[in-house]
C-alpha cells in the first residue's frame, strides 16, 4: 500500500515530466553511434571517442554547475536544462537538413547533453528533497526508477523499429521533444519555490567547487557507498560494449536477440523498484541496502560462461533479470539516504559531484576495460570485471561506522542505523 501512497499534484507533475524524458531517452538510446556511422561513416575509433569523450568532458563541464545551481531555485534550473538539451539535440537535424552535419558536431553536442543531464539530475534530487516529505522520499525515489526500468525495457525496441522505418535521426527528434514536454511539465508544477539562502561568501570560489566531493569524504557511510557506487557502476557499464561485440560478432547473435536479453530482464527492475518501500519496512534501510549491495556484485561473473545460441540467450536474460533487479532495489535506497544526508545547502553540489565521479569513472573503466579485451578477448576481460565485482561488497561501510553514522544524525537513524 505505501507504494499506492498519494504525494500530491505537484509531485505528480514531476513524475510526468521524469518519465515523458525518460521514455524519450529509451527511444533514443544509441542514436548517436547509429547517426555517427550511418549518416556520417566514421569508423570505430571515432565512435568509441564520441562514447567516451561525450561523458568524460561533459563530466568536467558540469564541474562549476553545482555551486552554481546551489543557491537558486531548482525549477528554473531543472527548465533550463530540459530546453538546453532540446536545443543542442534539435541541432542536430538541423545541420543534417542544411547539410553541414559533421562529426565535431555531435561530439558537441554529446558534452552539452552530457552536462545538462548532470545539472538536471542534481537540481531535481534537490527539488525533490523540498517537495516531498521525508517518509515520502523512498516512496517516490522508487516510482522514478521503476519508471527508468519500464522505459529502457520499452524504449529502445521502439527506437530501433523506429530507425528501422525512418532513419537515425528520427528518434534523437523524439528524445530532443521528450525534453521539450517535460520542460512544460515542470513548469506546470506551479506554486512557490523560496530562493535558497547563501551562507557564505556571495560569488563562486575555488573551494566551492570540491564541497560536493569534502561532504561525501568526509561522511563515514557516504564515503563507502560513494566508492562502491562508482567502481561497481563503472565495471557493470565497462562490461557492456565487451558483451556487444561477443554475442553479435564472436557468437553471431541477432540484432532483435540482442535487444531480447537486454530488454526482458528489465522486468526485474519493476520489481525491485516496487519492492525496496517495503522490504526497508520490514528488515531496516541498513540490511536492504546491503544485502542489495552485495548480491548485485555476485550476478556479472556470470556472463563468462555465456554460450553460442538459445542457451547463451537464458544465460545472459538470467544473469541480466537477477542484476537488475539487485540494482533497482538498491538504488532508490541509496538516493533516498544520500539526500537525508545533504544538508540543505549542499545537496546540489553532493549530487553533482557524485555524478560527475560516476561519469568519469566509467569512462576510465569503459576505456580500461576495451584495452584489456584487445590484448586477451572479450570473454577473458568480461570475466576479469566479474571477479573485481566480486571484491566490492567490501567497499560498503562497515557496521561500526554505521554505529557511529547513527550517533551523529539523530533519533531517527538511531531507530533505523545505517
Amino acid at each position: 500500500m505505501a507504494s499506492r501512497r498519494a504525494l500530491g499534484r505537484r509531485f505528480g507533475w514531476l513524475w510526468a515530466a521524469f518519465a515523458v524524458s525518460s521514455y524519450g531517452t529509451g527511444l533514443g538510446f544509441g542514436a548517436f553511434p547509429l547517426i555517427a556511422v550511418l549518416v556520417l561513416h566514421s569508423g570505430p575509433a571515432q565512435v568509441a571517442a564520441l562514447a567516451a569523450a561525450g561523458r568524460a568532458v561533459g563530466a568536467v563541464v558540469a564541474v562549476p554547475l553545482g555551486p552554481w545551481m546551489e543557491f537558486r531555485r531548482k525549477r528554473p534550473v531543472m527548465v533550463a536544462m530540459d530546453l538546453t538539451r532540446f536545443a543542442a539535440l534539435m541541432s542536430v537535424p538541423a545541420a543534417f537538413a542544411l547539410g553541414r552535419l559533421g562529426f565535431a558536431q555531435l561530439l558537441v553536442v554529446s558534452v552539452v547533453v552530457a552536462a545538462a543531464d548532470i545539472a538536471f539530475k542534481a537540481a531535481g534530487g534537490a527539488y525533490l528533497k523540498a517537495l516531498v516529505p521525508p517518509e515520502d522520499l523512498l516512496v517516490a525515489n522508487s516510482r522514478f526508477e521503476s519508471t527508468t526500468w519500464t522505459a529502457t525495457m520499452v524504449g529502445p525496441p521502439l527506437g530501433g523499429a523506429a530507425i528501422g522505418l525512418f532513419g537515425p535521426l528520427t528518434t534523437l527528434v523524439a528524445n530532443a521533444v521528450s525534453y521539450l514536454l517535460s520542460a512544460l511539465g515542470i513548469r506546470a508544477i506551479g506554486g512557490t519555490e523560496p530562493r535558497p539562502t547563501r551562507s557564505a561568501a556571495p560569488r563562486l570560489r575555488a573551494p566551492d567547487l570540491l564541497e560536493g566531493w569534502r561532504h561525501i569524504l568526509d561522511h563515514p557511510t557516504l564515503r563507502p557507498l560513494f566508492l562502491n557506487s562508482i567502481v561497481v557502476n563503472g565495471l557493470i557499464m565497462a562490461s557492456e560494449p565487451l558483451l556487444a561485440v561477443l554475442l553479435l560478432d564472436d557468437f553471431g547473435f541477432a540484432p532483435w536477440q540482442y535487444g531480447l536479453v537486454f530488454a526482458v530482464p528489465c522486468v526485474g527492475g519493476l520489481v525491485g523498484s516496487r519492492l525496496a518501500h517495503r522490504l526497508v519496512a520490514r528488515f531496516g534501510r541498513r540490511e536492504v541496502l546491503y544485502a542489495a549491495g552485495a548480491l548485485r556484485a555476485c550476478w556479472p561473473l556470470g556472463l563468462a560462461f555465456v554460450r553460442p545460441g538459445l542457451p547463451g540467450i537464458v544465460l545472459v536474460i538470467a544473469v541480466q533479470l537477477g542484476l537488475v533487479t539487485c540494482c533497482a532495489l538498491f538504488n532508490p535506497v541509496l538516493a533516498t539516504y544520500r539526500l537525508d544526508h545533504a544538508a540543505p545547502d549542499r545537496v546540489a553540489r553532493t549530487l553533482v559531484a557524485w555524478s560527475i565521479s560516476s561519469s568519469a569513472a566509467i569512462a576510465a573503466l569503459t576505456a580500461l576495460w576495451g584495452v584489456l579485451a584487445a590484448v586477451t578477448g572479450p570473454r577473458t576481460a568480461i570475466a576479469a570485471a566479474g571477479v573485481v565485482l566480486l571484491a566490492t561488497p567490501l567497499l560498503l561501510p562497515r557496521r561500526g561506522n554505521a554505529r557511529q553514522d547513527a550517533l551523529g544524525t539523530g533519533a531517527q537513524e538511531a531507530a533505523d542505523p545505517l
